[in-house]
């Protein structure tokens, strides 16, 4: 299909228009006058060469920049540290990020992983410490400035430039598609949990990392996935589909490459800690292995719905033994989470054509979501450029969103009543809102999956030859064996049915 005759796409092939592409905007923008006209297309100049100040690219950057100011109005009632009559949760302001100021010692000297165990990967304990160090030395020297202020704000404004170059990286990838970033930079999820922790540190690295990978250079995208792995877990299952991809495009040298630098950086970083302070290192695999089923999960919803939550081991629910048998809960959560990896596999080898890096990403990220025994608040971040970068439509992903801030009200409600011991909400409300944003996230991957199967009905393949973010995939052909192994050649294929003779 030529990018000329596609809906959307202007005069010279290289920009997508969402007002016409996609069918949710084509019908909200009657509001303001229906698609983008002939003349307005006209005006547009391939990438590069623009003539405007307002283009895309810079609207879409400065809507990042006033969504993360948004969010740092949100979190100023907790700034100041005091918390006094539960403001962190009637305001929705709390934040890890000035919270563990405190319970990490931060704000007396220690440095992490040597004076105090982190509950984080080796990156972000290494993150906290050079940021938090300097704003305790600095507050010993002046001890009127507000110590957890300071280091918040430094977080926020470090977390925040991480969130535009991530938005700069989709651009990058998406020079067609330049409205595509929109859905990261305007995302309500964005707004409520930016500084919430530390996420956007392993999401920036993660998003170069797919760019060193589409730029062909496997070795370091290996390495700045491996940093990013490094800071929080999930960015290293992007290196499943990379090889998955590789292994159907006979390219694994380049995969074998990122995986092994991949290694290797996450090795190198984690290894001073490791072996100078093992048993301080070792704070976040251990709380990992011992920590019961969290708020908000599936195993949680499970909890609700078998209605025999007690302390009688002879009246338990299934959900509620796996929470008393938190090995058999991990080796569970695991297990499923493995099969669907197994099945993600399977339908890429098997689609009838090799799906995008994107597509895959998001579906093995979605479903370590779904299976885990934790799915805290600010992990939405983790979804939003890898949903942005697989499936840039506007529709599913606002009923997503809408999902996702229903379940932070109701989460700050159930915070709200732990700490005050008078429930906000019945509980079931709060199941309700974990259910829709489960429910919410499984249909986006049932969309994702839609669109491997009929890649006719992929938007960026409506734009792009083939896969922006392939790098040595892009437009390689299919291994030999792959169509002998995804269609068996049936008996009648393999040799001719003589026809009889009279």
């Amino acid at each position: 299909m030529s990018t000329q005759s596609t809906p959307g796409i202007d005069d010279a092939g290289t920009t997508d228009h969402p007002s016409r592409s996609d069918g949710f905007v084509r019908g909200i923008s009657s509001v303001i006058g229906g698609p983008l006209g002939d003349h307005a297309i006209a005006l547009d100049r391939p990438a590069g060469r623009e003539r405007r100040f307002w283009t895309a690219v810079r609207i879409v950057l400065a809507l990042t920049c006033l969504t993360l100011a948004l969010h740092w109005v949100q979190k100023s009632p907790c700034q100041d540290g005091a918390w006094q009559n539960n403001v962190q949760y009637t305001r929705f302001c709390y934040t890890d990020v000035l919270a563990l100021y405190y319970a990490e010692g931060l704000n007396e000297g220690k440095v992490p992983y040597r004076d105090h165990p982190v509950e984080y990967p080796v990156l972000t304990g290494y993150f906290m410490g050079a940021l938090g160090l300097p704003v305790h030395a600095i507050g010993d020297d002046d001890p009127s400035i507000n110590q957890g202020q300071w280091f918040y704000n430094l977080n926020a404004l470090v977390l925040s430039a991480l969130a535009v170059a991530t938005v700069a990286v989709i651009l990058a990838l998406r020079r067609r598609r330049p409205w595509d970033a929109a859905l990261f930079a305007l995302a309500p999820a964005l707004v409520l949990t930016a500084t919430v922790n530390w996420d956007l540190l392993a999401i920036g690295l993660a998003a170069f990392g797919l760019l060193a990978w589409a730029r062909k250079r496997p070795a370091v995208a290996g390495v700045l996935l491996g940093l990013a792995g490094a800071a929080k877990l999930w960015p290293l299952f992007l290196l499943g589909p990379i090889l998955i991809l590789a292994l159907r495009a006979d390219r694994v040298r380049a995969a074998l490459v990122a995986i092994g630098t991949a290694i290797a950086a996450v090795v190198l970083v984690n290894l001073p800690a490791a072996r100078a302070y093992p048993e301080n290192w070792d704070r976040f695999f251990e709380l990992n292995t011992t920590r019961p089923i969290d708020w908000g999960t599936l195993w949680y919803i499970g909890r609700y719905l078998d209605g025999k939550v007690g302390n009688d081991p002879a009246n338990l629910g299934p959900f509620e033994w796996l929470n008393a048998n938190i090995p058999t809960l991990n080796t569970l959560s695991y297990a499923l989470f493995g099969l669907a990896c197994l099945g993600v596999a399977v339908l890429a080898l098997r689609a009838p054509r090799r799906p995008r890096l994107a597509q895959l990403g998001f579906l093995v990220v979605a479903a370590f979501l779904i299976f885990s025994k934790v799915w805290s608040q600010q992990f939405v971040l983790w979804l939003l450029p890898l949903v942005v970068l697989a499936r840039p439509k506007w529709g599913a992903f606002l009923a997503w969103q809408i999902a996702e801030v229903c379940y932070f009200v109701a989460f700050y409600g159930e915070l709200l009543g732990a700490a005050t011991s008078r429930p906000v909400f019945p509980e079931g409300v709060f199941v309700l809102a974990s259910t829709l944003r489960l429910a919410a996230v499984v249909v986006l991957c049932v969309f994702v999956v839609k669109e491997i199967l009929h890649p006719e009905q992929d938007a960026v393949r409506a734009t792009y030859p083939d896969d922006p973010d392939g790098g040595v995939l892009d437009g390689a052909p299919d291994a030999p064996w792959i169509d002998r192994w995804r269609r068996p050649t049936t008996t009648s294929e393999q040799a001719p049915v003589p026809v009889p003779t009279t």
